[in-house]
């Protein structure tokens, strides 16, 4: 079971995570576009062990919790969707690239 974390929020745009328990497992980027669709982005940490069935079951989970205002099945809604190794969030700070801390520690990002 996961649970989705609202992590960033703009005028058109938002991110989430999804943790298993207390580890990040997977993160969505979602942009709402002036016609009315949301386009989305969802990466899959391939080390949780993801299998290609419980895709739909993540993304209708997402929908759901997250998205009201718009349905897959109504085609308002288009997911890309990546399976791979989350390496980290990166920050640029006095001319250098240095890993930034997570979003749940409560640190605020520059």
């Amino acid at each position: 079971m996961i649970r989705w974390k609202r992590t960033l929020r703009t005028a058109s745009s938002e991110r989430f995570i999804a943790l298993r328990g207390q580890k990040a497992v997977a993160t969505a980027d979602v942009h709402y576009l002036a016609s009315g669709m949301v386009a989305g982005t969802v990466v899959l940490d391939e080390s949780a062990g993801w299998t290609e069935e419980q895709i739909p079951d993540v993304l209708a989970a997402l929908d759901e919790d997250m998205l009201p205002e718009v349905d897959q099945a109504r085609g308002t809604l288009h997911y890309s969707v990546v399976l791979g190794e989350i390496i980290g969030d990166f920050e640029h700070e006095e001319d250098e690239v240095r890993p930034a801390p997570p979003p749940s520690s409560g640190k605020r990002r520059k």
